[in-house]
């Protein structure tokens, strides 16, 4: 089911960076427990941010199969259940560190678990096991921890930005508009597909690999859209200038490293850049044109990731054809500096306006 919301203006704030309490310095964890990964993030605060202390990542295909039977499988949740224990013994260790105060820390699940018939028995196993306080959170929130995330990209376009995250199980695409007066930028409406490049890949993967089966796939996601853009007039606000679009996701981050013809994959480098129209179009052409094959052996994806690149693109193409921006400000960066940025701006009195990550 596509869900779709307009939201009235609502303030956001951010706070300044903690001060050290007896000598020890605070400590904030985020947890993803997406579709396809399984993330964790620990930083303190500093005075444009946070800066990160430890970080962990691992490919744990929860959503496997669950297009087919509706259920998470025994084994996508052992693999999911591994990784969380790793990183619960991380918060614990973190939180033990003579020179840090106790960790406040989140635990997020995505679409996975919000769709699967037994993704709250999950939750429960999960919590059990590894101790986190695993919670699923619902697309809005989502959208708005990806804004959350980018705040400090989105407050440099002019009037709006569209934000879009293209996940695992789902794509969040964000309405934002920007305040001249320095305040966070608000999100207007958000809109979240039951589609990512996880789902995507087992319905359909090798009508990626075709000309028609590709252009059939931008169609389908570009039929799911429209209404979105009926409600907003995306397209318009586009022609009469200053709206920026920001993606955030291993989609819109691999086609920045295939722009940039990086050797090997740097978020220094690609966190932040901007790509032309031009420029992406390029990088789309190439990706669909070095095939399976190519795109495992490219130094920015590796075979790991391969089989979710075209669907990625897939979707990502119909943002591009039908929100056509001047240029594609790119983010490597998502919920866990989401939910970063709001554990810190919880635990001090409010301030206006972002300060750079």
């Amino acid at each position: 089911m596509m869900i779709m919301a307009v939201l009235s203006p609502r303030p956001r704030t951010q706070t300044p960076p903690l001060p050290s309490r007896g000598g020890k310095r605070p400590v904030f964890g985020g947890i993803d427990l997406g579709t396809n990964n399984c993330r964790m993030l620990v930083g303190t605060p500093t005075i444009t941010g946070f800066q990160v202390i430890d970080s962990f990542s691992r490919v744990v295909r929860l959503g496997e199969g669950l297009y087919e039977t509706g259920r998470l499988s025994p084994l996508a949740m052992e693999r999911a259940l591994v990784s969380l224990s790793i990183c619960a013994d991380r918060a614990r260790r973190w939180s033990s560190d003579a020179g840090m105060g106790p960790m406040r820390l989140r635990a997020i699940a995505t679409e996975a678990c919000r769709q699967a018939e037994n993704g709250a028995e999950f939750i429960s196993l999960a919590r059990e096991r590894t101790g986190l306080p695993l919670e699923i959170i619902q697309p809005r929130e989502e959208a708005e921890l990806a804004v959350e995330s980018c705040a400090s990209l989105i407050c440099q376009a002019g009037r709006r930005a569209l934000l879009f995250d293209i996940g695992g199980g789902s794509t969040e695409i964000a309405w934002v508009r920007v305040n001249c007066d320095g305040s966070a930028p608000e999100l207007v409406g958000y809109i979240s597909l039951p589609i990512g490049v996880v789902t995507l890949s087992e319905r359909c993967a090798d009508l990626c690999y075709s000309e028609t089966g590709f252009a059939g796939l931008v169609a389908d996601v570009t039929a799911m859209l429209r209404p979105f853009e009926a409600v907003h007039r995306i397209g318009q606000e586009i022609r009469q200038g200053g709206v920026l679009m920001v993606g955030t996701s291993g989609t819109v981050t691999t086609l920045a490293g295939v722009s940039l013809k990086l050797d090997k994959y740097r978020r220094g480098l690609v966190d932040g850049v901007s790509l032309s129209r031009a420029a992406v179009d390029a990088a789309l052409a190439e990706a669909r044109t070095l095939g399976r094959e190519g795109l495992g052996r490219h130094p920015c994806i590796g075979m790991e990731r391969v089989d979710f690149v075209l669907p990625g693109c897939a979707i990502f193409a119909a943002i591009h054809e039908l929100w056509q921006a001047p240029a594609l400000m790119v983010a490597d960066r998502g919920l866990r500096e989401g939910m970063l940025m709001r554990l810190i701006r919880g635990s001090q009195p409010p301030r206006r306006g972002y300060g750079p990550l």
